[in-house]
């Protein structure tokens, strides 16, 4: 079966962008890109990939893109419709009409997924935002989560939504000189007496 993972940036007090969808902070550069290039190539912009060398990798790890609109309108403001052509993109939305024929537009995340689930494929990657991830949670089947040594005190969390508490288990992590670590957790499964 398929798995959604939640691949995303994060701030040390865990904030994935600043108030305004700020998230210049975070550096890409040196070791640390050198790894998400080697590792997770398909999460980058279609539009970097001549720029980074990569333009004729094809995507290793996702083929399936999921997003908020969040997530999608600073793009579709600098005119990128398609922002990652090289995969199958999903936009949730309830008000968003399809700006491009290469994404699809839904307005239920969790039916949506389920069904990406049943079908053949590779991994479904989950970009972005906080609410979205808040309302997949139950689906997400693993995180990983670069998590930089900046605090910026308030913006948008890596889960947004109601306090429903969720286990997940640390599988590997990986430090840089930087700071930076990239860390994946499982989730975790419920213990004998249904717990989590």
């Amino acid at each position: 079966m398929r798995k959604l993972t939640y691949y995303i940036a994060a701030t040390l007090d865990g904030y994935i962008a600043g108030p305004d969808g700020q998230y210049d902070f975070f550096p890409f550069e040196g070791e640390e890109a050198a790894a998400i290039l080697a590792d997770f190539p398909e999460t980058l912009p279609t539009p970097l990939h001549g720029p980074l060398g990569i333009a004729d990798r094809a995507p290793e790890r996702f083929d399936t893109v999921i997003m908020g609109r969040g997530t999608y309108d600073p793009g579709l403001k600098a005119g990128f419709t398609s922002p990652y052509a090289h995969l199958k993109q999903y936009v949730v939305s309830r008000t968003l009409t399809s700006p491009d024929p290469a994404v699809t537009v839904v307005d239920d995340p969790v039916a949506l997924v389920r069904e990406l689930k049943k079908q053949d494929g590779m991994g479904i990657w989950l970009c972005g935002g906080g609410k979205l991830a808040a309302a997949l949670c139950d689906e997400i089947d693993e995180l990983v989560i670069k998590r930089h040594p900046v605090v910026i005190g308030s913006g948008i969390p890596l889960f947004d939504g109601p306090f429903v508490p969720a286990n997940f288990a640390p599988a590997t992590t990986r430090s840089f000189d930087s700071g930076l670590t990239i860390t994946t957790f499982s989730k975790a499964l419920p213990s004998a007496d249904g717990a989590n």
